[in-house]
């Protein structure tokens, strides 16, 4: 066992299964620079040649068809968008194709593509580099929609993606590179169609949802709670498509209390549909308080000071947290 950043573990995972799956391509911008993507990929291109890692040209649509091609002709293939504001340049290759071709020819055939979606955000990159656009590949059938929080989870869901039979949307937050964990590798795990949202902490009083980075600004806020004798439940959806609640379902049922926690606006987002689910699953007979935290809806600032603003942070969650049980007193 050995500590990990995020980014070595997504390393790790894309290193291990060049070495074991010898029919693995991977495709997309800045791969052979050692910091584009935030050396998640440093040093492959020698590892395994420019034939198996290729720094391809800025065609976003063009690539993600590529892709495609790969993956119906025998290969399995990984695409990476350095920025998911403009993977948006490959949404008819992705909602249009990859999402239906399996459906389209019966489920007899696979398609074994994975495509990893980068949220950029903040240090002034402004409104065309800092959206986290997840949820609208939620609402495509087709697709499974991955979004992991920590280094572990990282390196797992990803290897389980580079196994699965069917088109993933492998979505990692740069603010994330830098935490770090200790786990252990591993050769195998179970298919990634068994994976769904997680209790990452227990609590009694409040639970609080968040998917990718906000789940790491719950955990941060639910342990200054703790010394105010606030007792958090966190869930890390992790698996935003196929979309499942139970967990959620379940931990506000204990509870009584539900804030939901996204970097992205609130119209159609997931925190909307996990709102929505919880309300109508849990038992008429049962009352629950909730509230959600998100952007303002506008486009993200430029300015470092409108920016500390704009985006979630630990004291918007803690302040949300006390308002929602106040309330209920």
């Amino acid at each position: 066992m050995r500590r990990y950043t995020y980014s070595e573990a997504i390393r790790t995972a894309i290193d291990e299964s060049l070495a074991e799956q010898p029919n693995l391509v991977v495709l997309g911008q800045g791969l052979w620079s050692p910091f584009y993507v935030g050396q998640t990929m440093e040093g492959l291109e020698k590892k395994y040649t420019i034939d198996r890692v290729i720094d391809t040209p800025v065609s976003e649509n063009a690539v993600t068809s590529m892709a495609l091609g790969l993956a119906l002709t025998g290969k399995r293939a990984l695409v990476v968008h350095p920025r998911m504001d403009f993977m948006l340049m490959a949404m008819d290759a992705i909602v249009n194709s990859i999402a239906k071709w399996r459906s389209a020819l019966g489920q007899e055939v696979e398609l074994p593509i994975t495509i990893r979606g980068i949220i950029n955000r903040g240090n002034e990159q402004g409104a065309q580099h800092s959206q986290a656009v997840y949820s609208w590949f939620c609402h495509i059938p087709g697709i499974r929609v991955i979004m992991p929080s920590s280094p572990s989870d990282a390196y797992r869901l990803l290897k389980q993606s580079l196994c699965a039979s069917d088109p993933v949307l492998f979505i990692e937050d740069r603010w994330d590179y830098s935490a770090t964990e200790k786990f252990r590798t591993a050769e195998t795990f179970p298919p990634l169609s068994k994976e769904s949202a997680k209790v990452v902490r227990i609590g009694t009083d409040i639970t609080l949802w968040g998917t990718g980075h906000t789940t790491n600004l719950n955990l941060e806020a639910a342990n200054f709670l703790h010394d105010l004798n606030i007792s958090c439940e966190v869930i890390d959806q992790r698996v935003l498509s196929p979309f499942k609640p139970d967990a959620t379902v379940q931990s506000v049922a204990k509870t009584g209390h539900l804030l939901s926690v996204e970097n992205t606006w609130s119209v159609a987002s997931m925190g909307s549909e996990i709102l929505a689910s919880v309300s109508r699953e849990i038992s008429s007979e049962k009352t629950f308080a909730c509230a959600s935290i998100n952007l303002p809806f506008v486009s993200a600032p430029t300015s470092p000071k409108l920016e500390d603003q704009y985006y979630v942070s630990v004291p918007k969650i803690v302040a949300a947290v006390r308002d929602l049980l106040e309330a209920r007193r």
